[in-house]
């Protein structure tokens, strides 16, 4: 059997040099602040370029972070895997459980998609229509009355 036991095959460990604007990305979730429904994981939501992770490359949005410098990130509030990050040191090693390709960015797992099946031009057209049928009824209203 290859790889490890310990780690599911999609994991990594990413070792990041924190810059002079820190690490370079920022997180959603927590115990307090669930990003993905029934799971208080902590995960990626921005890559900053010139920030260490966006340099390294390697770790992505909607990325789980599974633990810093060996600390589980289990069953913590947001705040206090910030002040964890806060406390890192220099050297900050993550280990990532990777978004899948299929994924999009975002939330992950059995949250409903709230994603609007039409394109904004399509949007505008059916109000368009909407208005034009308005005026319509209005101005027959309108004759009606003078």
């Amino acid at each position: 059997m290859n790889g490890s036991l310990h780690s599911p095959p999609n994991t990594v460990d990413i070792k990041l040099k924190r810059g002079s604007a820190g690490l370079g990305f920022n997180i959603v979730g927590g115990v307090d602040q669930q990003y993905v429904v029934n799971d208080n994981g902590i995960y990626v939501s921005k890559i900053k370029e010139d920030g260490a992770a966006g340099l390294d490359g390697r770790l992505q949005e909607g990325d789980k972070i599974l633990a810093i410098n060996g600390v589980k990130l289990e069953d913590l509030t947001h705040r206090e895997t910030v002040d964890l990050f806060r406390t890192s040191g220099e050297d900050v090693e993550l280990l990532i459980l990777k978004k899948l390709p299929h994924q999009a960015n975002g939330p992950t797992g059995s949250q409903p998609d709230h994603k609007s099946s039409g394109s904004p031009l399509g949007i505008l057209a059916v109000l368009a229509g909407a208005a034009a049928i308005f005026a319509f009824f209005y101005m027959r209203h309108l004759k009606k009355h003078f």
